[in-house]
């Protein structure tokens, strides 16, 4: 009452009226405008995370910006103001699939985390619906900052589509050891074959039946199906191809990633830059 009166009368008056000391007042009002400001940003870091980030990394955001607020009360305004993060946990479930019978080994062997950049690139690929049609994104994701480095999108599941996203990837291709992938045959073909012999890169493949060995790959696209493919509807593959190169730049840029310290894979490697130089 005292705040919305404030423009007809002095606050020394209403607070001698009331009976309420002038000390208690301006105590309340700094401790109301400081809950509001916490609201305010943590509203702020939901949007701008495509609504997508939870109690975590909202939290993790919400330091950077010198706010100290317990993950409790996180979601407790998150519940007050009905935002609902699109991320779900999910289980994996087997889809069965056409595999190759290569006699080649996981030489990656699970060794998901890499201490040089493109060291060793793992890929994977799954499907969305376009209009009436089933089309499908492949990524390359390297494991050493689990950037995406490499993606395509297509009507087709097929070794070009793996070709394409791996003709997408910057830099220089001989620095890549290491290609890991499931056994699928849109991985190990003669087109993609040429490829790696091309630019000297050792392959690896999964053991038959074991997503884990492909860990990594399996939990960017869980992620991408969440806060990507989930709930959006693509008119076509042009509108596919745009949305995904959008979303790309941010998850590479912006997105903070918790095996990662919270930091956005592009950051991360430039901390890691910073160290030699």
């Amino acid at each position: 009452m005292i705040k919305n009166n404030q423009h007809k009368y002095s606050i020394s008056a209403m607070c001698k009226v009331l009976q309420l000391p002038r000390s208690t007042y301006y105590y309340e009002s700094k401790e109301r405008a400081a809950v509001d400001d916490v609201t305010s940003d943590v509203i702020d870091i939901f949007q701008a995370s495509r609504q997508n980030y939870g109690t975590r990394k909202i939290k993790v955001e919400l330091k950077k910006r010198g706010r100290i607020v317990s993950r409790r009360r996180i979601g407790r305004i998150m519940q007050e103001q009905g935002l609902v993060s699109t991320y779900t946990i999910a289980q994996f479930k087997p889809h069965a699939k056409s595999c190759n019978e290569s006699e080649q080994k996981n030489e990656l062997n699970r060794k998901f985390d890499q201490e040089e950049e493109m060291t060793a690139i793992v890929s994977d690929l799954t499907y969305v619906r376009v209009k009436q049609k089933w089309h499908y994104v492949c990524v390359f994701v390297d494991l050493f900052n689990r950037e995406i480095v490499g993606y395509s999108a297509g009507l087709n599941k097929d070794a070009l589509l793996v070709y394409r996203a791996f003709a997408s990837i910057k830099g220089d291709l001989r620095n890549i050891q290491l290609f890991h992938t499931d056994r699928g045959n849109e991985f190990k073909n003669k087109l993609m074959d040429d490829a790696l012999e091309t630019f000297n890169i050792q392959r690896s493949l999964s053991m038959k039946g074991c997503p884990y060995d492909n860990a990594v790959a399996e939990a960017t696209f869980k992620i991408i199906k969440t806060e990507f493919m989930k709930g959006q509807h693509f008119d076509s593959l042009e509108e596919l191809t745009r949305e995904l190169h959008d979303y790309v730049h941010w998850f590479n840029h912006i997105r903070i990633h918790g095996t990662l310290g919270y930091v956005s894979p592009i950051d991360y490697k430039l901390e890691h830059l910073k160290k030699f130089v």
